[in-house]
């Protein structure tokens, strides 16, 4: 359930705005994970006294980092890919530079999955030998111990 906003006065009339439990809690995260990614520059909440007052744009900055967290992307990309979008305003230099990311993200992890398949195949191998010892032990043949 999206966070309820609360409209004050200081900038625009409409503007909404959030506490930083509001958006712990839509988010599912730590208002100490928020205010980290706040430290890391990756969100700019505005302040009203010592209260962070968070608009829209963070809530969306939120959303998207918690998305390239989920691909896998580290912080610093997620980052790059939100600056980019804010210094050229430029939605398709945002998207080409996503792509590109999307790109090397799939070739690690089909890496990864070719690792996985690969070690997957030792364990069976490794597991097979152990059981053919274990029948042969128990069959009565001895089995040397390999030292």
């Amino acid at each position: 359930m999206p966070a309820r906003p609360r409209t004050i006065h200081a900038s625009s009339p409409r503007a909404a705005t959030y506490s930083i439990s509001q958006l712990a809690r839509e988010f599912a995260l730590t208002t100490r994970a928020i205010r980290f990614y706040e430290d890391s520059g990756l969100i700019a909440p505005a302040r009203a006294g010592r209260a962070r007052v968070y608009g829209e744009r963070e809530r969306v900055r939120i959303k998207l980092i918690l998305r390239g967290k989920r691909l896998g992307l580290a912080l610093s990309e997620i980052g790059e890919l939100l600056d980019l979008y804010e210094v050229r305003r430029n939605e398709r230099a945002q998207l080409a530079a996503f792509l590109e990311l999307l790109a090397e993200r799939r070739r690690r992890l089909l890496q990864q999955r070719e690792d996985i398949e690969i070690v997957l195949s030792e364990i069976e191998g490794i597991e097979r030998e152990c059981r053919r010892r274990l029948a042969g032990a128990a069959s009565g043949a001895g089995v040397p111990a390999s030292g």
